[in-house]
């Protein structure tokens, strides 16, 4: 049976939530970003706000700028992974073949939910139906024969969207899409590529294999395959956990040593936190910093036995930082990760338990 995926993404979620949980935002345009106006960079925008050319992981400062008017909202995330879950039990209503992306998006294999009475795209609506009826939130849905092209699709005609490729329209798609909008061309690489003349898909198709390999190197195969509508429909239904961080950024640029090792004390609570939540522990502390200047540095050690307590993180996050941090120069973020995950053996043992 042919492959049915669908790529489920909320519309302009963060900011969506916002609306829905205050009535006086609806229909204006809100800006959920960083607490720091002069640092902070926007998670979201609401449609009211994109209108201004106001987009995700753009600074909060150049926000305000194109919407002096908009309404600048402080993300709260617990109550966004709380809606989140909800979303998640409404997919597993009907698959449990479910690769999540993020909080607002996931993949989810329909293939064999599809047959002559019901549609991919009927049980895309329905699956859309249940959102809005249990969160009060619109999305949009994209539905093709793989990954990238039930991604591409899912973004084609947003808000409230319901998006099919197949076979009988794939390229005619593809041959028209702005080669930004392929997923993996980020920035850098849709730079080069207009610099090159490849400005849709069409003028990606023209190019040979050996001449995207020429080019581009091991992504020129990528490269070809994406711009015949060829890529994976195996879903990755569970995700090794491989770090747990936490990183923040100053208001101002800050160079006390007092003052910053306070806040990576804190840090390390909250990564001690998540990691005690899923019973995790790690073997290798990361600390990060990025100077006034956005140079960025970081230290990792490793510890003699895995590790979960806040103390035992920032005991290691101590001595990174004094070899990372140079003594003249102020940092504006930073960071502390434990990778090297494993589940914790012993988890509900005392000690009593090894003396019996």
């Amino acid at each position: 049976m042919e492959k049915r995926i669908i790529h489920i993404d909320m519309d302009a979620f963060y900011a969506q939530v916002e609306q829905h949980d205050n009535p006086e935002l609806r229909g204006k345009p809100v800006i959920v970003g960083g607490r720091s106006f002069n640092r902070g960079v926007v998670a979201t925008a609401s449609y009211e706000a994109r209108k201004f050319g106001v987009h995700s992981a753009m600074p909060t400062k150049t926000a305000h700028k194109l919407c002096p008017d908009g309404i600048f909202v402080h993300p709260r995330f617990e109550r966004y992974k709380e809606i989140s879950a909800q979303i998640r039990e409404i997919f597993l209503s009907y698959t449990e073949l479910i690769e999540p992306l993020s909080l607002d998006e996931a993949y989810l294999d329909i293939t064999e939910l599809v047959n002559r009475e019901t549609s991919s795209r009927e049980i895309a609506l329905s699956i859309q139906s249940d959102i809005f009826e249990k969160t009060g939130l619109t999305s949009s849905s994209g539905i093709s024969y793989n990954k990238y092209l039930a991604k591409i699709a899912s973004g084609m005609n947003k808000p409230k969207a319901t998006t099919v490729i197949d076979y009988n329209n794939v390229l005619e798609i593809l041959h028209v899409l702005p080669i930004g909008k392929f997923p993996g061309v980020g920035k850098v690489t849709e730079e080069k590529m207009l610099g090159m003349g490849i400005k849709t898909g069409k003028d990606l198709y023209d190019l040979s294999k050996n001449d995207l390999i020429l080019k581009f190197g091991k992504r020129g195969e990528s490269l070809y395959n994406k711009a015949r509508g060829i890529g994976t429909n195996e879903l990755t239904v569970q995700r090794e956990r491989k770090s747990v961080g936490k990183e923040t950024t100053f208001n101002y640029d800050r160079n006390d040593d007092a003052e910053i090792l306070a806040v990576l004390e804190e840090l390390s609570k909250k990564v001690s936190t998540r990691l005690d939540d899923r019973q995790l522990a790690g073997r290798v502390v990361t600390v990060k910093i990025k100077t006034g200047g956005f140079e960025a540095h970081s230290r990792q050690m490793m510890t003699m036995d895995p590790i979960f307590k806040s103390e035992d993180i920032y005991h290691y996050a101590y001595s990174l930082y004094h070899e990372v941090k140079e003594q003249d120069v102020p940092i504006r973020l930073i960071g502390v990760t434990v990778s090297g995950i494993e589940e914790r053996l012993y988890r509900n043992m005392t000690i009593y338990d090894f003396i019996m």
